[in-house]
Order: structure tokens, then sequence, then C-alpha cells
């Protein structure tokens, strides 16, 4: 029988409540002077609480019977934790004056009924008692007290525990989350001995992790969703009729009256899809796999707003399944994320700081040590106290990663050709943390004016602001340990903020954009200084996905200058770049670039490669590669450096006998313009031929 119990019983008999009496130990609690002994003292636990006798006596006198009253659980004194409340006092002498002695004089416990049992003033009763029900039954469930005290004593236990204690943390890391999930399986605190092999653990568990998310990718990727796909069918199209693909003739019809409705266009999204993934098995009989390719393009541009074009181009980077992963995650916005600037603030009392004002924010990863990601927040992010003290950068994700690349050092002389509006150039001042100096340039005026407020505003001292078309750089300065190109592109990875990319590009776009790509990563890498003791690296970038502004300008820069080679980027995430995309292939390596999507990594689609910058060497004919090379030699027999000086006929060099005489002639006209020297005779200074000439001056003297 529970404690909330309300079967009603009849009164019992004196002799009954006589046994429960002195079975049950009603006596416990300390009673008045006048109606128990020493022993029942002795045996109570509790002091005993106020009486008032006024209260009960108002009862006898109104109804000249005993009143059934609740006898108070200790476990409910206990849980409240309050002991010589006034509010409990006249409910104690109830209690207390309960008149059942063994003399029989009160042989009632309970009214007949409800009403009888709450006749009467109760203004005298404290109100706390209106919430409490009047048990109703034997006097066997008092007994539930002792069971109650000992929950009471096992949650206080419960409270002492050192995990109940240990504060919680704003920031959640790697670490955190860990052991609270080790703490809940295991009680063994983390300590200095132990945290070591358990760091190991956790390591190893996230590498399986990792392992098995890529052996899935692998599947996915292979085609291997055959499940998938028919349980996407199975609940819309049961009553379906069979798919068939539309012919040429078909589609064309469809535009004409303005194109699929999107139940079916969607439904043949999938059902093409699906098709493509095991294309022996589901495939019409007599249809190529051109035209199912043909059809979910066409449908990919309808559903999703690309012009053909474009379509084109970005489904061919990816097998069919992750094609439709990629368009579908460009319809979605990206995380907002921020990046703590460590010029004026740490990342963990920035986010104490944000949680504060209702800011729902945790850390991005363990690749970035500034960046937090904003889920919610109850106040613009773009307007806080903090952000207009400089505190943080509204940047996205993708952008953090061409720095954390370069990976700029103290001191050094680096150089952002396309700085605008200054995200970039002031993670760079923060890592360099206010030294050496930065030159953040943009060919765009007007867009330096976004440059300077954010430079001023995150409190850069190292910055100079210029704007100068990137391709005069080698002629305006040079000299530089570090250069980062974020390049002017097409923005194909970038969509979800601009939809406009879906339409404004074509092919005549991507032609003039990568010719301006690869002038603009001539001039950085001639802008590098190759002796630089600390640095000598240059970092190429771009928000775009496709090869021929990525992989394809990184392959022609290698091939014009012999003097660079790449480097692994530092990142430890991202997909390797293409070594061979369609019947092009590139230098093999191409693959330490790395690629990111927004499907696959939740962050704008770019592209990052790192160069490193060496000396350029001179060609030597003992060199093993040069040996089966001819020597150029001119007219005279010596080297010559190209073709063109080897071809010169022997006329147009110089003769130092043939000039001696236009020689001497210069210098006796040189002499005769000074006082006091009468300069020699063109034919020499010898006396063979000095006398004639002294002779005939003197005939013609006296002559």
């Amino acid at each position: 029988m529970g404690r909330r119990a309300k079967n009603k019983q009849g009164a019992p008999d004196a002799h009954e409540l006589d046994t429960l009496i002195s079975t049950k130990k009603l006596g416990k609690r300390k009673a008045n002077d006048e109606e128990n002994d020493d022993a029942s003292a002795s045996r109570s636990e509790r002091p005993a609480k106020k009486s008032k006798d006024s209260s009960v006596k108002k009862l006898k006198e109104k109804k000249g019977t005993k009143k059934a009253e609740k006898k108070p659980l200790k476990s409910s004194k206990t849980k409240k934790g309050k002991k010589n409340d006034d509010s409990d006092e006249g409910w104690e002498d109830v209690e207390d004056d309960f008149g059942l002695k063994k003399g029989g004089k009160n042989t009632t416990l309970f009214a007949d009924s409800d009403e009888d049992a709450f006749a009467g003033d109760l203004d005298d009763l404290d109100d706390e008692f209106d919430d409490d029900e009047i048990i109703r039954g034997p006097a066997e469930e008092l007994i539930f007290s002792d069971d109650e005290e000992e929950e009471v004593v096992l949650k206080g236990k419960t409270k002492k525990s050192k995990q109940a204690d240990r504060p919680k943390k704003i920031i959640p890391t790697g670490s955190d989350a860990s052991s609270s999930d080790e703490d809940s399986d295991d009680d063994e605190h983390i300590t200095m001995d132990n945290m070591e092999a358990k760091s190991r653990a956790l390591d190893a568990a996230a590498a399986a992790e990792a392992e098995a998310d890529a052996a899935e990718m692998g599947e996915a990727v292979e085609g291997d969703l055959d499940e998938e796909f028919d349980g996407m069918d199975v609940d819309e199209d049961e009553d379906a009729e069979e798919f068939h693909l539309p012919t040429a003739e078909e589609r064309e019809a469809e535009k004409a009256v303005g194109g699929p409705e999107l139940h079916a266009l969607q439904r043949r999204l999938r059902e093409v899809v699906r098709v493509l993934g095991n294309f022996k098995k589901r495939a019409e009989a007599g249809r190529s796999r051109s035209e199912y390719i043909e059809t979910l393009i066409a449908d990919i541009g309808n559903y999703y707003g690309y012009n053909e074009y474009l379509t084109e181009k970005l489904f061919y980077l990816f097998p069919v399944a992750e094609a439709i992963e990629f368009f579908e995650a460009n319809e979605v916005a990206r995380p907002v994320t921020i990046r703590t600037n460590t010029l004026r603030t740490r990342r963990r009392e920035l986010a104490q700081i944000l949680v504060n004002r209702g800011v729902n924010l945790e850390p991005i990863g363990k690749w970035t040590k500034e960046g937090l990601q904003v889920f919610e927040s109850s106040v613009p992010i773009g307007a806080t106290p903090e952000y207009l003290a400089g505190h943080y950068m509204l940047q996205a994700a993708s952008s953090f990663l061409p720095v954390i690349a370069l990976g700029p050092q103290p001191n050094e002389r680096v150089l952002d050709m396309a700085s605008a509006p200054g995200g970039k150039t002031t993670h760079m001042a923060a890592l360099m943390q206010n030294t050496g100096v930065i030159f953040a340039n943009d060919a765009n005026k007007a867009r330096t004016k976004s440059l300077t407020a954010n430079v001023h505003r995150l409190g850069c001292k190292n910055v100079v602001v210029c704007s100068y078309d990137g391709r005069e750089f080698p002629k305006v300065m040079g000299g530089f340990d570090r250069i980062l190109l974020d390049a002017p592109c097409s923005g194909t990875g970038v969509i979800s903020k601009d939809s406009s990319v879906k339409v404004n590009k074509s092919d005549r776009d991507f032609t003039l954009l990568s010719h301006l790509q690869k002038q603009l990563i001539l001039c950085a890498i001639d802008s590098i200084n190759p002796d630089s003791k600390t640095g000598g690296y240059f970092v190429y970038s771009t928000c775009s996905v496709t090869v021929e502004e990525n992989e394809g300008v990184v392959d022609y820069a290698l091939k014009k200058r012999p003097n660079v080679k790449l480097v692994e980027t530092g990142l430890s995430f991202g997909r390797e770049g293409f070594t061979q995309y369609r019947g092009k292939t590139f230098h093999p390596s191409v693959h330490m670039t790395r690629r990111f999507y927004p499907h696959v990594h939740n962050m704008d689609g770019f592209f990052v490669a790192k160069f490193k910058v060496e000396r350029r060497k001179k060609q030597n004919k003992d060199d093993d590669d040069e040996k089966d090379l001819p020597v150029l030699t001119n007219a005279k027999g010596e080297l010559a450096e190209t073709e063109e000086e080897a071809a010169a006929p022997e006329s147009l060099g110089f003769d130092d006998e043939e000039d001696k005489k236009y020689i001497e002639d210069g210098k006796r006209w040189r002499m005769r313009n000074k006082k006091g020297i009468r300069p020699p005779p063109a034919g020499g200074i010898t006396h063979h031929k000095k006398a004639p000439v002294a002779e005939s001056a003197e005939a013609t003297v006296e002559a």
C-alpha cells in the first residue's frame, strides 16, 4: 500500500488501538509533560517542536471527538530542512496531544466521512496542509517514514560527491567532452598519472572513428547506396507507375509548357541517381549512360536554378551521388563563425562574455585556436560592445585556412595582394603579434575603406594599406618573406552566400579569370625573397571549386617558374587536389594542395596551395641534365647564353685594335681644351716621327 493510499476503513476499537500503539511505538516524538513519561522522551530522535494547545482545544470543543489527522513523515521535514518553523506548530501539537491512551478513552481515530473530518474552524491550521491529502487507512502506513529517512540519507551522500561539486566549464573542448563521457562509464577520477593514458585512448578512438567515416564515404562514392534510394521511394511511390526516362523530344516538350512539375522532377532526380548507382542492373533496355547523365544535369539545373554550363562544370567534379549532396549543400547557409582577436582578448574570456550576453557558441574545432561557432544569439552578433571594441571579427571558417597555411612569423615582411575587407590581414597581424610589417593591398580603392576601418578597430599597428594592381608589384616593391594571394575568382564555393553565381557565369568568365590568376601568381612568386631566412613561402587560395582556377593555375606556375615547388599546407583535413581531371594531367606534386567542400566540411568551398620559392640556379654544363645539350658559342669562340648571341655576326662586337686610333683622337681633342697642354700629333710621339715635323716647322718660320 502506497504512501498516498486513500482506501477508507472503519474506525478500529480500543483494543486494536492499544495493540497498534504498543507494536508500532508511536511515542518516538516527545509528547507533552502531562502525557509522556521519561522513557518515551529518551527514545525520541528529534527535539520537540512548539505546541499550540489552543488550536486543538478549539477542535475538541466544537466537535467533541478526536479528528483524524495525518501524522507527518519525518522525511518531509528532512527534505524541507525546517526544524522550528512556526507554520508547522499547529500540526505538531495535534500529533503530540493525540489522545491515544491505553485506558481506551479516545477510541475514534477517523471520522465517518470527509465532511465530518474537516468540519470546524480550520483557519487555526497552517496553510501548508492545503496541498496534503488526508490519509485513510490503517496505522501500518506510518512505517514508511523509516524508508523515507534512508532515501534522504542517500540523497545527502550524492550531494557530497566530487563529481557534482565540480564546476562546469563554459567552453566545451574535445578533452572535456571525452572526460565527461568517460566519467559516466567509469568513476575513475582523472589525475596527472592516468591523464596521458586516457588521452592516448581518446586519440585512438578518434582515429578509428575517422577511418570508419572515410570507409563509409568510400562506399558512398562507389555507389553502394541501393538501400538508401530504395527506402526513399517506398513511402511515396508504392502505387506510382514504373519510372520511364524521358527522351530528348519529351524534355523539349516539357520546356515548352514551362517545365515538369516539382514532384515529378524530384522523383526523376532520385530515380536517375539510383539507376546510375548500379547502371547494369537498373538501366532501361536500349538507353545509354550518357542519356541518363544528360537528363540528370538538365533536371539539376531546373531544380536548383543553375544555368546549363555551370551545372555541367560542377557536376563532373564529383561522383553522381556526391554531386547531388554538393548542390543541396549550396542551398543551406553556412554556420556563423567569429575569429577571436588575440591582440585584445583570449578566446575563453570572449566566450564567457558572449555567453553572458545570451550567445550560444562553441569552438569550431581543434584545427584553429581562435575560431568560435555561433548557434543562437539573443543580441546582434555584429553590434555587441565586444565587436565594436575589436575583440572579434565576423569571418567565415574557410578564411582561416590560407593564413594558417602561410604561418607568418614575427618581424617578417609580408604582403597580402588582395586583402579587403581585412579578415586575413588582421589575422596575420595577430599571429605576428603586431611586429614586422604587413602590406595590405587591394586593387579596388573603394574597398580599402572597409579594410582600413577593420585594421583600426582590431588594433593592428603593423599594417600599411595600399592600392595597386597586383600585377605591378614586382616593379612597385619586392623582397617579401611571405605572400598571401587570395585571388579573384568565380565564387563557385560561396554559392550559398551569393546565389547570382548560378546564372551569371559563362565560359568567357572562367577564361578571363584563369588568365588573371596566372598573371597574379607569377608576379607574387617574383616578389618573394628566396634568400629569406625564415620565409620564402607563398600561399595561393581561391573561394572556387573549379579545376581551371585551382589546379590549372598551380600547374602553370610550376611550369613557368622552375625555382618553385609545392609543399604541404600544414592543414590536418581537406581533400587532396586533382592530379588528373577529364583528360588533363597535372604535376604529381599537385596532390599536396587541399580542397574544401560545403557538403563535406560544412564550410565554404575553398582551395589552398602552398609554394616554397628558392633561388634560381644557373645553368651548368657539368650537370647531368645538360650533358646532351649543345654548347653555344659566338663568332669569337666565347660562350653564349642564348642562341641569338651565338648566331650574331662578328662585326657586331667591338675590336680594340681597330678602334685604337679613334680612342687616341678622342684623347687629343680633350687635351686641347686644357690650357698649357699641347696634344701630340695623330701619328704618335716617337722621335723618328717628331723630327721631320720640327724641320718643317723651322723652314716655315724662316720663310
